[in-house]
């Protein structure tokens, strides 16, 4: 079996993991770019950590120009089977207020200004995305959220704008007509990409303001998110050290596919591969670009 390798990457207030041991900061460089910042090597309990600031720490990358075909081939390079999103997001809906957690299962992707794939001319490949979240990873989280005694609500629709402006009031009552529960900016492609790592992913969703549809909350700005997002990131530690404490040593094999999905998504025949794309991909894809 493979060994488990818990990736974590923290979003908006969330730049360091506290109660790990072996730990030192570690440039990875990826042939897709400049990675969002050094990757934390970790051990919790015995298991590998790899910690990864999505913004970079002093949050200095915004959502549009976060690399993350960068820093999800770099979490892969360092070993990553399982990664967890934690990330600050807007309610939707008036059952989740500021402090509240969702781990979330789809995502609608509103996003335009970003590369979203690993594959293109001379290589592509097509992974299904019908339900992005890895299961078995989620409960895992929903568990840990549950023991850290965060308030935490298991599925939801994740709504990814580009931002980096906050939404209108016309926009906001749109996602909300559409049933979507939380709005961030970060996820999308991220989750796309892991698909396309054989990575399983998880989305651990921090209401940090209700969107401004609320008539209390008619618009959003930094200075209440930050008051929330302290709060809410000493849970997100609590909750991450027991994630890893119990998180089992070996990797298990995800029911959907997610850790082999692209056993069945190159369709480009290996004579009409481009050998210079093929380089790029080999973390990505290196276990079926391989295959005899």
């Amino acid at each position: 079996m493979t060994k488990a390798v818990l990736g974590i990457v923290g979003g908006s207030g969330l730049y360091d993991l506290p109660g790990l041991s072996n730990d030192h900061w570690e440039r990875v460089d990826s042939p897709w770019g400049e990675v969002s910042d050094d990757i934390l090597f970790a051990e919790i309990n015995g298991l590998p950590i790899r910690f990864l600031p999505r913004h970079g720490r002093g949050h200095k990358v915004s959502p549009s120009h976060i690399n993350y075909r960068a820093n999800i081939d770099a979490l892969k390079r360092a070993g990553v089977t399982d990664l967890v999103s934690i990330s600050a997001c807007g309610s939707l809906k008036e059952e989740y207020p500021p402090g509240h957690f969702l781990v979330v299962d789809q995502f609608i992707d509103r996003t335009f200004a970003r590369e979203k794939s690993f594959f293109g001319r001379g290589c592509v490949a097509h992974v299904s995305l019908a339900d992005p979240i890895s299961p078995l990873l989620a409960d895992k989280v929903e568990t840990a959220a549950r023991n850290a005694g965060v308030e935490v609500t298991r599925g939801g629709t994740y709504l990814v704008m580009e931002g980096p402006q906050f939404s209108t009031r016309a926009e906001s009552e749109l996602y909300r007509s559409w049933g979507c529960d939380v709005i961030g900016m970060t996820n999308m492609p991220e989750a796309k990409l892991a698909r396309e790592a054989e990575i399983c992913y998880a989305t651990l969703a921090m209401v940090t303001d209700f969107d401004c549809w609320h008539d209390d909350h008619e618009q959003v700005d930094v200075a209440s998110v930050i008051k929330v997002m302290k709060g809410n990131t000493a849970h997100a530690q609590k909750l991450v050290l027991d994630l890893a404490s119990n998180f089992p040593k070996e990797h298990v094999v995800c029911p959907i596919g997610s850790d082999r999905a692209l056993d069945v998504a190159l369709i480009t025949p290996p004579e009409a591969r481009d050998p210079g794309l093929l380089a790029k991909l080999d973390a990505i894809a290196g276990r079926v670009l391989n295959e005899k």
